[in-house]
């Protein structure tokens, strides 16, 4: 059998290594660390837990070992699509550069950029960073690439999904061609399979498990779910994830339940501390102090049960996780590798339980068509029927339709009207009259009526020789 010792590592890392209580390598270390050393560019593919980030930081210490960095001017570069990923690896590279002198510097959005300058300037030989924040510094004028002799990505799969792509082969042109390429990944997509043919020069190729595996010490479960009612299933439907947990026993020390939303890791971590469960939330929108914290606290054990998005799904290292919890089914099928793969990690043995309503079936098939096996169907812990929800759902509203028609018997209680009396057609047609008489009209005035000798049809305003009758004018 393998051991680290027969790697032709540094003796500073063995050492380190010896601290850490591991004694021998995994597949996937024990197959990149030799052609690393050798100075090959290294395309590694295992399923998630299996000691990807070891595989490639050990090599780049060893490699690393002489030589001095110079301001600005990082000597090698680990792309990380997610904070805690990025965290992970610098924890690892801490913990096995103990006894060297190498400096690091971590690079990740939610830290200010002043304290991030301060460590660039000083001068790093490992770089750590996110695609976005690393291209931040670089626009800014603090950052030259063009003294990167190592440069990893790990997680490449990630990159994908998240749209990283682009910013990676911009990453990739700004460093030298020269430069020795470590490129990490769960799965293979075919856009992965081209950027490697372009950016790696004859690497060695490093597959431990099929593309898209889960392992063997996982044992895996789903409950097909419908709700009694539509607007009860979510209520029903945290009611199942608490029966689910329970049914486990003492079995379940601890889990990390994954879902589809930030939205539902929100209510999901409510609904199970309302419940009596030890859970906290983590998704993209926490600041990264809260993330930070709430992950220490998983880790030291002081919280139980881990409510997380995606952004969890990768580089969370916790060794003795026990259980996955799958509330949704993922929408990308290589997330659920990704999710189970925070359980049974460096051997051990872990369960994932996964709840699918109707309307997840088509993603579940295209989990299956990934993984090519069926997941078993586990009994719903209710006994069939529909979970009684946690709190009362609220009821439709019941439409009233409104009555287009008068009654014809009238209401007691509504007023009576009195008759009105009738009143002579003349009077109202006399009051307009007189208001018309009051008012001066625009235009041609009235024709005086009130004199039978004055000629009718004529102003006011004409002359009186003009507007007398003709009887007038005859005897004038």
């Amino acid at each position: 059998m393998t051991k680290f010792s027969d790697l032709n590592l540094d003796p500073k890392v063995l050492k380190a290594i010896v601290d850490t209580g591991y004694e021998t390598p995994t597949p996937i270390q024990a197959g990149a660390i030799p052609p690393a050393l050798e100075g090959r560019d290294v395309l590694g593919i295992a399923q998630t837990g299996t000691g990807k980030t070891a595989a490639f930081t050990m090599p780049m210490i060893s490699l690393l070992r002489r030589g001095r960095a110079r301001a600005r001017m990082p000597r090698s570069l680990v792309l990380c699509p997610t904070r805690e990923l990025a965290a992970q690896v610098a924890e690892n590279f801490d913990a096995y550069a103990k006894y060297t002198k190498l400096t690091k510097a971590l690079l990740i959005g939610g830290v200010s950029f002043k304290e991030q300058d301060l460590l660039i300037d000083k001068g790093v030989d490992v770089l750590i960073a996110t695609p976005g924040r690393l291209l931040d510094h670089f626009e800014r004028g603090k950052l030259i690439l063009s003294d990167v002799k190592i440069m990893v990505v790990d997680e490449a799969d990630r990159m994908l999904d998240m749209g990283f792509i682009p910013d990676i082969e911009r990453i990739f042109g700004l460093t030298p061609f020269t430069r020795q390429t470590f490129f990490f990944s769960a799965t293979m997509a075919p856009e992965i399979e081209r950027i490697t043919n372009t950016f790696l020069s004859n690497p060695a190729r490093i597959e431990v498990a099929r593309a898209a595996t889960t392992g063997e010490n996982i044992t895996q479960g789903v409950v097909m779910f419908k709700g009694s009612r539509k607007d009860r299933e979510a209520t029903e439907k945290r009611a199942l994830l608490r029966a689910l947990i329970q049914s486990e026993g003492e079995n379940c020390r601890n889990g990390i339940i994954f879902c589809n939303r930030k939205v539902d890791v929100d209510v999901v971590a409510k609904s199970m501390k309302k419940h009596g469960f030890d859970a906290a939330p983590i998704h993209g929108d926490l600041d990264q102090s809260h993330r930070t914290r709430t992950l220490q606290e998983f880790r030291d054990g002081t919280l139980r049960f881990l409510v997380a998005s995606d952004v969890a799904a990768r580089g969370l290292d916790v060794p003795n996780v026990s259980h996955v919890f799958n509330f949704d089914v993922p929408s990308h099928a290589e997330d659920y590798v990704h999710r189970i793969g925070r359980t049974g990690r460096a051997g051990k043995l872990g369960t994932t339980m996964m709840i699918c309503v109707p309307r997840d079936e088509k993603n579940l098939e295209d989990v299956e068509r990934l993984v090519q096996s069926a997941i078993p169907r586990l009994d719903n812990p209710m006994g069939g029927s529909a979970p009684k929800a946690e709190e009362k759902a609220e009821e439709p509203k019941k439409r009233t339709r409104t009555r287009s028609r008068k009654s014809d018997a009238p209401k007691d209680d509504a007023p009576k009207a009195e008759p009105v009396a009738e009143k002579p057609a003349e009077k109202p047609v006399e009051k307009a009259a007189e208001k018309k008489a009051d008012k001066p009209e625009r235009g041609r005035s009235k024709p005086r009526n009130d004199n039978n000798n004055r000629a009718a049809g004529m102003g006011d305003d004409a002359p009186d020789f003009i507007a007398m009758s003709f009887d007038e004018r005859r005897k004038g």
